[in-house]
This record gives C-alpha cells, sequence and structure tokens, in this order.
C-alpha cells in the first residue's frame, strides 16, 4: 500500500494488486507579491563594510552598522534619517569609499597585543579597549566599548597563563568568543604579536582610522559591474523597489542610473545639481539622453533638513525624500501631493519664492520633477508632477514603474514552477488559474481596476496563443494584459454660476 507523489508512479504500468496512494498538491498554485518597500541607497559612511548591500530595517540599525550621520555630501545614514521620516523601513545599504580608507588601531603593550578596528572610517577613532584583572582569580577582562554600542566584556581570560601564552588566549577569545553568550567581538580584531611582557592593567582609545572619502567622484559612487561588484552595482539582485545614489548630481551619470534601473526594475531617483536654474536643468537632461520610466530626475531645488544628530538645518538632495515616500507607498500609488516629511524649506522657498505656471509647465515638458509648497491638496510639501523621465504620457508616471515592475518580478519569483511540466490543457488550465486569481486579488485590493466597470485583466494560454508547432518546440506562451487606474493629475470643474442660470434637476434626482 505504497504513498507517493504525484508523478513518481507509473500508473500504466502496475502489476500488484494494491492500494496505491498519490499526494497530489494544489492544481492552481497561488502567487504571493514580492515585496515593495525596499529602498537601495549608495553612500559614504564612517564605518561598516563597504561595496556590500547589507539589509538593515531602521536608523538606529544602520546608525550601529554604519556610524552616526555626517553632516556632509554622500552620507548613507543621513539618506536613511529622511527616508524613514517618510515612512521607509527596509534598506539595502551600500557604503563606498575611495580606497584611502583605514581601520582605526591600538597596542595594549607593545609587540604583544594589537587591537584593529573590523571596519575601516574614523569611527573606529572612538573605540576604547580596557584590560583588567578578571573575576576569577588569576584571570584578565577586556572591555570594547564604542559609542552608541553595547559594551563588549571579555571576562576570566587566560587562567594561570602569563607571558605569551596569555596574549595569545586572550587574541583567540577576542576572535572567536569565549562562549555561547560572549561570541566573537563585532567590534575589534586582536592580534597577539609574540611578545612575553607581563600583563598590566591598560586602557586605550583606538586611533588612525579614515573614511575614505577625500576624492569620492562619480565612478567610484557608481562602482564597477564585475565581481566583485561596486557602488551601485552592489545592488543587483537586492530586490529593491526604488534606490538612489546619495547626492550624485553629475549629469553624466543620468545614462548609467536609469540603465540599471531597467535592467534591475528599480526605480532611479537621480537629482539635478543645488542651485539649478530649469532652462539649464531642462537643456542637460535632453542632451543626457535619458527618456526612461525606471528613471526620475529632480529639480536641483534642494531641501533644508532639520538635522537633530548635528544640531542644524542642513541642505540636501531631495532623493532621499521622494525615494523614502516611493518604498513607503503601494506600488499603485503615484507620489504627486502626497505629503513628503521633514522638510524645513527649499532653496526656492528660502528665498521667498514661488513657481509660477510657467515654470512647472516648462519642467512637465522637460521631464524633470520638482517638490513644491503649495501643492494642489494644500499648503505643504510635495511632489508637484509625480512623473519619471519618460516622455510616453502613457508610462511616465511614477507608480507606472513601480506598479509594473512589481507584477512582473512577482510572476517572474511564482511562475517558473510551470517550467519542466508537460503542456496539456489541464497544465495550461491550472497556468491561467494561478495568473487570473492573483490578478483579481489585485483588482480586489483596488491596484488594478476599469474605472467604468470593464474588465481589469484578461489571461490567455490556448491554442491561438501556441500554435503546434511552437509547442512542439517546448514553448508555452501566456498573453496578459492589465488595465491600471489613471492618477488624476488634472481634475477640471466647470462652474456656471449667476443669477439668470436655470437648474433642472433630472427626473429621478432626490427632492
Amino acid at each position: 500500500m505504497p504513498i507517493t507523489p504525484l508523478g513518481a508512479l507509473n500508473t500504466t504500468a502496475l502489476v500488484v494488486p494494491d492500494l496505491y496512494v498519490q499526494i497530489i498538491p494544489p492544481q492552481a498554485p497561488s502567487l504571493n507579491g514580492v515585496p515593495t518597500n525596499v529602498l537601495g541607497i549608495v553612500g559614504t559612511a564612517t564605518w561598516g563594510p563597504t561595496n556590500s548591500p547589507i539589509s538593515i530595517g531602521s536608523l538606529a540599525q544602520a546608525a550601529a552598522l554604519f556610524g552616526p550621520q555626517q553632516s556632509r555630501a554622500n552620507d548613507l545614514v543621513t539618506a536613511v534619517a529622511i527616508a524613514a521620516q517618510q515612512g521607509a523601513n527596509a534598506f539595502r545599504l551600500v557604503r563606498v569609499t575611495d580606497g584611502s580608507d583605514l581601520a582605526a588601531t591600538g597596542v595594549i603593550q607593545a609587540n604583544c597585543l594589537t587591537l584593529t578596528s573590523k571596519y575601516t572610517g574614523s569611527f573606529g577613532n572612538a573605540i576604547s579597549a580596557s584590560l583588567s584583572a578578571g573575576t576569577q582569580s588569576g584571570s584578565w577582562k577586556l572591555v570594547i566599548a564604542a559609542p552608541g554600542l553595547v559594551a563588549e566584556s571579555f571576562d576570566n581570560l587566560g587562567v594561570g597563563l602569563s607571558g605569551a601564552a596569555l596574549w595569545a588566549a586572550i587574541a583567540n577569545s577576542v576572535n572567536a568568543g569565549v562562549s555561547a553568550l560572549r561570541g566573537p567581538s563585532g567590534v575589534i580584531v586582536a592580534t597577539a604579536g609574540g611578545g612575553a611582557a607581563a600583563a598590566i592593567p591598560t586602557t586605550i582609545t583606538l586611533s588612525g582610522g579614515t573614511d575614505g572619502i577625500a576624492s569620492i567622484t562619480t565612478s567610484v559612487l557608481l562602482g564597477q559591474d564585475v565581481t566583485p561588484r561596486r557602488g551601485l552595482y552592489a545592488l543587483r539582485n537586492a530586490g529593491c523597489v526604488a534606490a538612489m545614489v546619495a547626492d550624485l548630481s553629475d549629469p553624466t551619470s543620468y545614462a548609467t542610473q536609469a540603465a540599471f534601473g531597467l535592467s534591475e526594475s528599480v526605480y532611479m531617483v537621480m537629482t539635478g545639481p543645488p542651485g539649478d536654474n530649469i532652462a539649464n536643468a531642462v537643456a542637460t537632461l535632453a542632451s543626457a539622453g535619458v527618456d526612461s520610466y525606471a528613471a526620475k530626475l529632480l529639480f536641483g531645488d534642494w531641501v533644508y533638513w532639520l538635522d537633530t544628530v548635528n544640531n542644524g538645518v542642513r541642505l540636501c538632495s531631495p532623493q532621499a525624500f521622494v525615494a523614502g515616500q516611493r518604498a513607503a507607498l503601494s506600488p499603485h500609488l503615484s507620489g504627486l501631493n502626497q505629503p513628503l516629511q521633514g522638510i524645513v524649506g527649499t532653496q526656492k522657498s528660502y528665498a521667498g519664492q514661488q513657481y509660477a505656471s510657467a515654470d512647472l509647465q516648462t519642467l512637465a515638458q522637460g521631464r524633470i520633477d520638482v517638490i513644491t509648497n503649495p501643492v494642489p491638496g494644500g499648503a505643504y510639501f510635495a511632489l508637484r508632477l509625480g512623473h519619471s523621465t519618460s516622455s510616453n504620457p502613457m508610462t511616465n508616471g511614477d507608480n507606472y514603474a513601480t506598479l509594473t515592475n512589481y507584477i512582473a518580478a512577482t510572476l517572474n519569483a511564482g511562475m517558473g514552477r510551470f517550467v519542466g511540466g508537460l503542456q496539456s490543457a489541464t497544465l495550461r488550465q491550472q497556468a491561467v488559474a494561478t495568473l487570473s486569481a492573483y490578478l483579481q486579488t489585485l483588482q480586489t485590493q483596488g491596484m488594478i481596476g476599469d474605472p467604468s466597470g470593464g474588465p481589469a485583466f484578461s489571461v490567455e494560454i490556448d491554442a491561438a496563443n501556441n500554435p503546434p508547432a511552437r509547442v512542439a518546440l517546448g514553448y508555452m506562451q501566456a498573453d496578459v494584459q492589465v488595465k491600471y487606474l489613471a492618477t488624476v493629475e488634472k481634475f477640471l470643474i466647470n462652474v456656471q454660476a449667476g443669477a439668470s442660470v436655470q437648474i433642472v434637476k433630472p427626473a429621478t434626482s432626490p427632492t
């Protein structure tokens, strides 16, 4: 009485009389959407790994791993702080350096024990180490402390040991951990030098750590697309819905950023230089040759933001405000008219100026978005257009890029299960049912639809789009159409008013 999964038993060649049970999986597998809240950011920092996409979920985590936010351009943690104010809560962070970054070091006793910060950066210069008598008789304790981090205590080290053996034991405990409760240090690496001097209570502060930011260029921020990937290219396959290279305003990078966004199905948020003028911005984008729904260019009207860590109002690029909001919004929603948080003002508003209708028209025709106050919804800061750099009015909404990428990524993640199956009528029905169920969920949630009540999607897998000749070659084609709900951009109200106006109510109108 065997029990087997479906397909493991040849049911046309059974010989022995018996009961045969086959486990049949669900015939119409369901699709669960991929995450759409992940924001990728590339920038500099005072601590942390370099050129690796690190997942974090909050500003506190970012500061713990990459050091406190700095009042300087391209700062990674500053961008996280701003994006988090917009509701972003899932990040892939890439720290870059110009190659001159150094790890901080300190010597407990010459030629006996050297401590080196785990990562390069100036944050390492604030790490202190204190060697003192341990709790157990004849032992030593090493305490490692750094601002904002929980102190690490390595107690009862080198019981009964002295000289070189003691220093080796201390180094090994720091690097490998003492027990399951006290694992390896997450802050320093210890190296025993072989010296045999007797240990004495000592407290030191590491020094010599540098951030590697002296020459942060466009090429450093964009990085390289070969293994090991660096800079922006380290975000490949990171699952980001949107991404930004902090404060990179070099127009020569626009085409590269747009190409990356298109290849990775990521919405790239770019910026013009601070204090730019509209004519120059429009001409610059036109000459850059970028016309893509995968990239959004923000006008170089930079934003004043209150930095509570460094106690001052700073001028920051508008990228993190918009990218953070994009990651927090559902993919079917536009950023148009949606309030942006934490903005003290913009360069334009600080000068007591507002955008004229002609200015906004020029920016819209030039495919450049801008943060303004007021906006149609009221006296608050928000995106004024909600557009990408695409010149196609059918694809230039922010939500076109994110919703299209979301649907495509979900299908890519879930429909591969049909590869390897036999193309039968049953398999086709299962594929149609799976696709239809997912799209019906989107319609039910109000993410797609037809305001007139028509169908929101169609799925076709039949003989019409799968002729026998192609089926014989191993192809199965699904033709899927999805109708998006359009964003209201121009609300026209026709008002007829006056003492002579005649109001005629429809016969069915309530009195």
